[in-house]
């Protein structure tokens, strides 16, 4: 398919011309990186060695692991954290947006530290959760919602949801779509291209491990896909689960008109569609992805930037749905569902995160964007800039990345110079060289000068 225009409420910057790099220049910066990376954080690889003797990897989670080992954090305040090193580090990854108020925001820990006087799990119905549940439905323009702990629970709910109302039990996803670890959405998450089959229509790559019923797998930004699959297995699929903007492969923006087409051809043959905001969220803005985009989903799914740090999780959409855990159609359990903890982090968030809060953080991330654009432009290198809402990237490539696979023709090894040039000074974007950074509520100028100010760097070392 050609390349088409992105959505207009995103930003794409792609340059008209570029310079190769040299690919012994990069090996030997990359050598030259990782020496250093060793000699700062020595700390770090005492504290991992130490920790796998209890912990797999000698982390809590397995993406948090890379070679040699991983920076360990022993504290953080605002947009800032210190790691066992006594490093300071500007952190640019920020929780995958769990921490878009910023570390211990003071209206946060206030909320909690109130919360704490009355009590931290009741495991019955409480005002609390009525009051939260009222500020979410208003924000996300939904009917009701039922909170979760985790991004993982909010869509496997959703999925069950969609499953229950509809009678039908197969799943469609976006082929490199992430959408936490319930066994049929981790299908084609990023799978091998060996044996992902053809791009249009792909091969669904099943993990070891996972039982995955029924799950049918098509590209992002393609609707003559789409449609093809509806026609064929429309009768058997429950649900449509699709991040509206992914954000797991750096950062790939919807097309003009492919998220209206989508709207259309799931209702056209009676498909679900259900959005995953899990990262997007508040990201995105004020109210969210679906309503910056002007597209709205039947159910929505969201967790990380709603809760300021603390664990929670939620999903909910039109009351039709939502329908099927009244009449029981679904069971909808947890027992830390809705503690007042986190009820505490959705209040304060929720007054946080103003309009105006979140434009001000939008504007400091289209600052970065449009600079970083200008030195990507000045030193002629292969890469190009994505934004959408406070989250940005630089993906190295010099065509627009609009599906998985496109993203997998872009340069890791360029990306992996990229990640660890900041690490060393001082800047966390996170790992797996598909992430981006995100403009919380705690960056001010002096940390995106530091951001921009690093990119101008590593491009004099490429082009020295």
């Amino acid at each position: 398919m050609k390349t088409q225009a992105n959505h207009s409420q995103t930003f794409r910057s792609t340059s008209l011309h570029s310079t190769p790099l040299s690919q012994s220049k990069i090996s030997a910066l990359l050598d030259q990186e990782w020496a250093r990376f060793r000699d700062n954080t020595t700390a770090s690889g005492i504290e991992n060695k130490v920790a796998a003797h209890s912990l797999p990897l000698g982390v809590p989670s397995s993406f948090q692991h890379w070679d040699p080992y991983p920076i360990s954090i022993t504290s953080a305040k605002g947009a800032w954290m210190t790691d066992v090193d006594g490093r300071r580090l500007l952190d640019l990854s920020m929780g995958f947006g769990a921490m878009l108020v910023g570390h211990l925001n003071q209206a946060v820990v206030d909320e909690i530290k109130a919360t704490l006087e009355v009590g931290t799990l009741y495991v019955t119905p409480s005002p609390s959760a009525r009051d939260a549940a009222e500020r979410v439905c208003k924000r996300f323009a939904i009917d009701q919602v039922r909170f979760a702990n985790s991004g993982t629970e909010a869509t496997m709910y959703a999925v069950r949801l969609a499953r229950a109302y509809s009678g039908k039990s197969d799943i469609l996803k976006i082929e490199g779509g992430y959408h936490g670890s319930f066994d049929p959405l981790m299908v084609s998450s990023k799978p091998s291209l060996d044996q992902a089959g053809d791009a249009d229509f792909p091969t669904a790559v099943h993990p070891l491990g996972t039982v995955s019923g029924t799950v049918h797998v098509v590209p992002y930004n393609n609707l003559e896909s789409l449609e093809q699959i509806f026609k064929e297995h429309a009768s058997q699929i429950a649900c449509f689960i699709l991040e509206p903007v992914l954000e797991n492969l750096g950062i790939v923006l919807p097309d003009a008109g492919y998220l209206e087409g989508v709207r259309e051809l799931c209702d056209e043959h009676d498909v679900i569609l259900i959005f995953d905001e899990v990262k997007t969220g508040l990201t995105a803005g004020a109210q969210g992805a679906a309503q910056k985009l002007g597209v709205k989903p039947d159910l929505i799914c969201l967790a990380k930037s709603i809760g300021g740090g603390v664990p929670i999780a939620a999903f909910g959409g039109k009351k039709k749905y939502m329908d099927a855990v009244t009449d029981g159609r679904l069971a909808h359990f947890g027992t830390f569902n809705a503690n007042p903890l986190s009820l505490a982090g959705v209040r304060a968030v929720d007054n946080i995160c103003t309009e105006e809060a979140l434009a001000r953080a939008e504007s400091l991330n289209m600052q970065a964007l449009e600079r970083i654009t200008k030195i990507i432009e000045e030193f002629d290198l292969p890469a190009h800039t994505v934004g959408f809402g406070v989250k940005g990237c630089i993906t190295w490539s010099t065509t627009p990345i609009r599906n998985y696979r496109d993203f997998k023709g872009a340069d890791f090894k360029i990306a992996e110079l990229s990640w660890l040039w900041s690490i060393n000074r001082g800047i966390v974007t996170p790992p797996g060289l598909d992430e981006q950074w995100l403009i919380s509520l705690a960056h001010g100028q002096a940390e995106v000068d530091l951001l921009v100010e690093d990119f101008r760097e590593l491009a004099q070392a490429l082009r020295s």
